[in-house]
């Protein structure tokens, strides 16, 4: 049988992050396929690792007494030893702590690294973690039998590092989202069609002080709803982004539960997106397999992805021009969206990435398994 491990994720079902839902997407889709999908899980606490299954799927649970980033270290070096005593298959997402992959490599286990953005590179980062990050994406082109990119420009950045035909760009995936209940939308003060969403980490790189201001300079007739976990007495730049919001800004705090997601993009008249670095962000295309006609912050990633038909900015001044420019103009709004969602259909459908993800994997299967 055709086995794959799942390493890298705190697990199956998804709670945290894009990466744990890919995870859940692929394990998924592989198993109705025939495969058989181990993912490791991180479980807080102490105790003895456990198995079970969840949806045809086969789940590791590997319990670590240490939280937060240490945690994690932990985690994956268990989940990495502990799928080394088998000869399977492995995907391991992100590089973060990559140096652990030699284990897999000396035992002649084909690994495939899914290499994520550029990490060392975000300014949030001390200067030892920057060094962590930059050693261990390094570690993981050398280490990888196989790395995807999941865009064009991280692919360049890896062609740097090892030779291109060792890497696969394959991106990021969403669903796409026809309908949605308005009860959860209004239930938070919002009116379906009249206000816009900004859904992201409260961090520099990702323009939230940028877009609240641009979006506050005026009077919109529209609010601005604002996704994310703000601590202004704990952080400065929080502090800022709130104290820059006017009235029509609403801080909805991080919202976890996915259907409210779902509802809050598919009754927002336009997505904001801030993200300076990275990939293919994952709020990104879910907003436009909402059909969302996006304002992005104007870089090489998101430029890629939204591609011609979203409109792009560089600051808070040109944040508001954009917003003019998009909200005075009923007709420019239907043709962002259109453009938006045959921009996902060609691109970004989970059926289109989980396929060719298979087709990778497939070619990597050690021989027992073809």
């Amino acid at each position: 049988m055709k086995t794959l491990r799942i390493l890298g994720t705190r697990g199956v079902p998804a709670a945290h992050g894009g990466f744990e839902t890919f995870a859940e997407h692929l394990a998924l889709y592989l198993a109705a396929q025939g495969w058989r999908v181990v993912v490791y899980c991180q479980e807080d606490g102490v105790g003895s690792v456990f198995e079970d299954a969840w949806q045809g799927v086969e789940r590791v649970h590997i319990p670590v007494e240490q939280t937060g980033p240490k945690g994690t270290i932990v985690f994956d070096w268990k989940a990495t030893a502990h799928a080394a005593q088998f000869g399977d298959l492995c995907l391991t997402l992100g590089y973060n702590t990559a140096i652990f992959c030699t284990l897999l490599r000396v035992k002649g286990i084909p690994n495939l690294i899914n290499m994520d953005g550029i990490e060392w590179s975000r300014a949030k980062w001390s200067g030892v973690a920057k060094t962590w990050f930059w050693l261990n994406d390094w570690a993981g082109c050398w280490l990888g039998n196989h790395l995807v990119a999941d865009h064009p420009k991280i692919k360049l950045h890896l062609s740097s590092r090892v030779r291109e035909d060792k890497i696969t760009m394959i991106p990021y995936g969403a669903d796409l989202l026809e309908d949605a209940p308005v009860e959860a939308v209004r239930a938070l003060g919002l009116e379906p069609g009249r206000f816009l969403t900004v859904i992201a980490r409260a961090e520099p790189e990702n323009s939230l002080l940028e877009i609240v201001s641009g979006f506050s300079r005026k009077p919109r007739g529209y609010q601005l709803a604002v996704l994310g976990k703000y601590e202004p007495e704990k952080v400065a730049y929080h502090r800022a982004v709130m104290e820059a919001a006017g009235p029509e800004v609403l801080f909805l705090g991080a919202i976890y539960d996915k259907a409210v997601v779902r509802a809050l993009r598919f009754h927002s008249l336009a997505y904001l997106h801030g993200h300076q670095v990275g990939g293919t962000n994952p709020s990104l295309i879910e907003a436009m397999g909402a059909g969302n006609p996006v304002i992005a912050h104007d870089n090489q990633f998101n430029r890629w992805v939204a591609g011609d038909s979203a409109r792009y900015f560089s600051g808070a001044e040109a944040c508001s021009d954009r917003l003019d420019e998009v909200l005075q103009d009923a007709n420019l709004l239907g043709e962002m969206r259109e453009g938006i969602l045959q921009r996902h259909q060609e691109e970004f459908t989970w059926g289109k990435v989980l396929a060719e993800y298979e087709a990778l994997l497939t070619e990597w299967l050690p021989k027992k398994q073809c």
